[in-house]
């Protein structure tokens, strides 16, 4: 199994750059801003409310049939 992996390493670290790169495709390297729009939406939206009363409910339904 080390022989494996350093044949591997080897092999990888031999590729040239825009090989290891195939699966990326970054449109907008801003990722604070895009969680911080995805935040405004959440609470503009309702949700924050919606996952709020879910939690609540789900923590009173668990205390009720929770035995013990």
């Amino acid at each position: 199994m080390n022989y494996l992996s350093g044949v591997i390493s080897q092999l990888v670290w031999q590729l040239p750059v825009n090989l290891t790169m195939l699966a990326q495709s970054i449109n907008d390297p801003d990722v604070v801003g895009q969680m911080q729009q995805a935040w405004n939406n959440f609470v503009l939206t309702g949700q924050v409310w919606a996952l709020l009363i879910g939690l609540v409910i789900g923590y009173i339904l668990r205390g009720l049939t929770s035995y013990g």
